[in-house]
């Protein structure tokens, strides 16, 4: 009994062993999660680092926007102030006219004796205390300032464009690097799944060529002929399962996801975009065109602000006390007083003409930038057609191949069974297939790299999407 149990005790360790390294072993592919290209760049667009950084710089940008309207609006504040005076404000009466110049000789001697017994304090009028004590309500409101002011505000709107253009290029760069990790990942798997199939095909012909060369129908050399192809086949098949890992990584990095499996395909559309159309969609609406627009609106903004600086500034003030001491100068002082005031600048140490020089010089360069990345588009939009068109054709010409070399495969098969043909010729034709295979798929891959740009050059994001659920769609039916 106790055998038994022991027995039963290790069969069980040995079962528990074999479950562990049988979940350990499962392919990572196995726990990923599918999702489509849509999803993809949904859940990119929601965990990109990156993508919030820009948008939190479009928002500092709309909050300096909030922040510069506020220059149209009066300014109003409390003035409060504590002074020690080295002595009071005093005035004394002997001193202003006619006392001052008063001869006390010329008067009679009754009333030279009233004055000189007049106390010299009572002479004295103190109009403030040492310690002096102020609060006061003051306001200005600019009314005309040559213009700075909506310039200033004009810079601001310009710079929340730019903003929101910088994003909207962060957006396409982003987009351009998920289209060529996601369909990377297809690409690779599609790669493993090919040598997968070489290897088990190579196998196979390795045993048959054993057999043959046992019943001495072939040479040993063509037996280990098959055997060489097959190792290699099998080291090409282990750089493609790394490859396609390293992919995977790659991608589910980029999403925040653990393990992530692509389960859009690639595709060729049969019908191309209209190149006019795109070119036409890329000068009026790319984003950068946009972004050397609000450059230009903030180098006019610059140059009305410095221009601003040769004309006048007319504001009105006020002044209302909340707070004084009781002493005789604020009984005179009046409790409030608004008007009106003008500075005019004549003269100044900060390099007008210099300053509108510069603002100029910069709104010319925009200008020419602008006309210069209009033509830089322009040919990019030309050439990644071209690139979508030519990765099209070599797709499509290769299918020509592709069926040649699955038909050579099969002749070179039935031929090296009859021993009619030798086993190198075998092997070539199983490589040749496999090679036209490799071809086709990286020229499909390129076709996608190049409809993404020209998608995204012409701000059609929205419309690849929709091209790869139309796609994902048609498959399912």
């Amino acid at each position: 009994m106790l055998a038994q149990v022991q027995i039963n005790a290790q069969t069980w360790g040995r079962l528990s062993l074999v479950l562990c390294l049988s979940v350990f072993f499962v392919p990572l592919s196995a726990f990923a999660e599918p999702v489509t290209f849509a999803h993809a760049w949904q859940q990119l667009a929601q965990v990109s680092d990156q993508l919030h950084a820009k948008t939190q710089r479009v928002n500092q940008a709309k909050a300096e926007e909030d922040a510069g309207d506020a220059l149209n609006y009066p300014a109003l504040n409390i003035a409060s102030s504590y002074t020690r005076l080295e002595k009071p404000i005093e005035l004394d009466l002997r001193d202003l006219n006619p006392l001052a110049t008063l001869d006390t000789s010329t008067l009679s001697a009754d009333l030279g004796t009233a004055l000189a017994s007049i106390p010299g304090s009572l002479y004295v009028t103190p109009f403030t205390e040492q310690d002096v004590f102020r609060a006061s309500l003051q306001a200005m409101w600019p009314i005309y300032t040559g213009g700075k002011i909506t310039a200033a505000q004009g810079i601001h709107a310009a710079q929340v464009s730019e903003t929101e253009q910088e994003l909207a290029l962060a957006r396409r760069k982003l987009f351009l690097l998920l289209v060529d990790r996601y369909y990377a990942v297809s690409v690779t798997k599609t790669l493993v799944d090919t040598q997968k199939q070489l290897v088990d095909s190579l196998t196979l012909h390795v045993t048959h060529a054993q057999k043959l060369e046992q019943q001495g129908q072939i040479a040993k050399v063509e037996r280990l002929n098959a055997q060489v192809a097959l190792e290699n086949a099998k080291v090409n098949w282990g750089k493609a399962k790394r490859q396609y890992e390293m992919a995977e990584i790659a991608l589910a990095r980029m999403l925040h996801i653990p393990s992530v499996d692509p389960i859009s395909a690639l595709f060729l559309l049969k019908q191309q975009p209209s190149l006019p159309h795109l070119s036409q969609l890329t000068l009026t609406q790319h984003p950068a065109l946009k972004l050397l627009e609000a450059k230009e609106a903030q180098a006019n903004g610059l140059v009305d602000l410095e221009k601003g600086s040769y004309y006048p500034t007319v504001y009105l003030y006020g002044n209302y006390t909340l707070y004084e001491d009781d002493s005789l100068f604020a009984q005179v002082e009046p409790d409030w007083m608004v008007g009106i005031g003008m500075n005019i600048p004549l003269i100044s140490r900060d390099g007008r003409s210099g300053k509108v020089q510069a603002a100029k010089s910069a709104l010319l360069q925009a200008r020419y930038t602008k006309a210069q990345t209009k033509q830089d588009l322009s040919l990019l939009i030309d050439q990644s057609y071209r690139q979508m068109l030519q990765a099209k054709e070599e797709a499509d010409a290769l299918n020509v191949s592709l069926a040649l070399a699955t038909e050579n495969l099969r002749l070179r098969e039935l031929s090296f069974n009859q021993g009619l043909s030798t086993s190198i010729d075998r092997v070539d034709a199983e490589l040749s297939l496999t090679a036209v295979k490799t071809q086709q798929l990286g020229a499909k891959y390129r076709y996608m790299q190049a409809y993404a740009n020209v998608m995204a050059i012409s701000g059609q994001v929205d419309e690849f999407i929709n091209r790869t659920q139309l796609q994902e769609a048609a498959y399912a039916g």
